[in-house]
């Protein structure tokens, strides 16, 4: 991995996350780099920033391991304005976007939300996103930073002339995350209190129309507040007033990633790209091969009959080394597969990585024969937590 910087009271440091690590999707400080509306708030707040898919973030505040655990036992406060937003809306909508991605978004009810993929046309993983349905011909397309532009085009190139595809470059993206998130968010924004996991309700802060979601991607209970810029650095200080004593912790995008890779999460152009297919990468469950055409489809029906012969898989470290990205993974000194993500530190004595496994046998079904390491390794992750 090549370094990325963090820049802190105008002077950029090596990065923390490893001895030459950077976080996934940066491009480079020396490149153009877009600005989240919050960026003063950070500063205000001591946050070091680096970049991170075309955009200047808060990587840490106080530390990535603090801010990790403030979400796992109270709460955290993210800004992740960088994600993309695209409003589908109009006639011809829902057919579009069941053309462009995987998932079957005729399932999701107004108010609900669902994880898919878009695709090129060799199956390959174009990026991984959110769909929220927030009214009958209106949607809200959720890709990563890096990818907003692909994924956009994708649907334009699906949607008839009366279905409008646009980027809301108006909206920042401000995510409380963890356990005492309910109370917080539900004080600024009650229909938040009846909100079930992935969904949604529209609400209102000082006459500025707020999406309030139940999702995010920390694997703990946490919200996703679309918010007008003009009002988002007010929302922004409410909520690290409020949640003062509830133990609230800004946090930046390392312990994002800490947090989402201990839950096993994907992260787009890290352990899942265009090169890698849903097959390969476990991501079966978010596809709806019987929905009918989108771009990929016939890739990914060849593929299930032939058989993968890759797979993402999870492995627990035995101890505290760390192996670092794309390091060799082997077994009776034959080698399997690489190691693709960076991993965690548990407070346990081990680490959690992924790799690319090549199975000896593999099935048309696309499963190979050491399913049963695969589920041994995830029944670890979860007793764990």
């Amino acid at each position: 991995m090549e370094p990325y910087g963090i820049e802190h009271a105008r002077h950029t440091t090596a990065g923390p996350y490893s001895h030459r690590g950077r976080l996934p999707g940066d491009k480079g400080v020396s490149e153009e780099l877009q600005r989240t509306a919050l960026e003063t708030e950070h500063v205000a707040l001591g946050a070091k920033l680096g970049p991170f898919g075309g955009w200047l973030l808060p990587i840490e505040y106080q530390g990535t391991l603090s801010e990790h655990a403030a979400v796992r036992e109270g709460v955290g406060l993210f800004d992740v304005s960088h994600l993309g937003k695209v409003e589908v809306a109009g006639p011809g909508s829902l057919d579009a976007l069941q053309r462009s991605l995987t998932n079957d978004i005729s399932r999701v009810a107004v108010g609900a939300a669902q994880y898919g993929m878009a695709l090129n046309q060799d199956a390959g993983i174009v990026d991984d996103l959110i769909v929220y349905r927030l009214e009958r011909e209106r949607y809200l397309v959720v890709p990563n930073a890096a990818n907003v532009t692909k994924v956009r085009d994708q649907i334009s190139r699906h949607a008839p002339s009366a279905c409008a595809v646009d980027a809301r470059s108006d909206l920042a993206l401000v995510a409380p995350q963890g356990p005492r998130s309910p109370g917080l968010v539900g004080g600024l924004f009650p229909e938040a209190a009846a909100l079930e996991y992935l969904h949604c309700v529209e609400s209102s802060w000082d006459g500025e129309t707020v999406i309030v979601a139940r999702s995010g991607y920390t694997g703990e209970r946490g919200y996703e507040l679309f918010v007008p810029e003009a009002v988002a650095a007010a929302v922004w200080r409410r909520l690290l007033a409020d949640g003062s004593s509830l133990g609230i912790q800004p946090c930046g995008l390392a312990a994002r990633d800490t947090l989402r890779l201990e839950m096993g999460y994907p992260l787009h152009g890290n352990d899942i790209d265009e090169t890698r297919t849903p097959l390969e990468a476990g991501l079966a469950w978010a596809v709806a091969l019987d929905k009918g055409a989108f771009q990929g489809r016939e890739a990914l029906l060849r593929q299930r009959a032939e058989g993968i012969t890759r797979r993402l898989v999870a492995l627990r470290m035995k101890d505290r080394l760390i192996p670092r990205s794309h390091s060799g993974v082997f077994s009776a000194d034959e080698p399997v597969g690489e190691a693709p993500l960076l991993p965690i530190m548990q407070e346990a004595g081990g680490h959690y990585t992924t790799w690319d496994d090549e199975p000896d046998i593999c099935g048309p079904d696309g499963v190979s024969t050491n399913a049963a390491m695969h589920r041994q390794v995830i029944e670890l992750l979860q007793a764990h937590k």
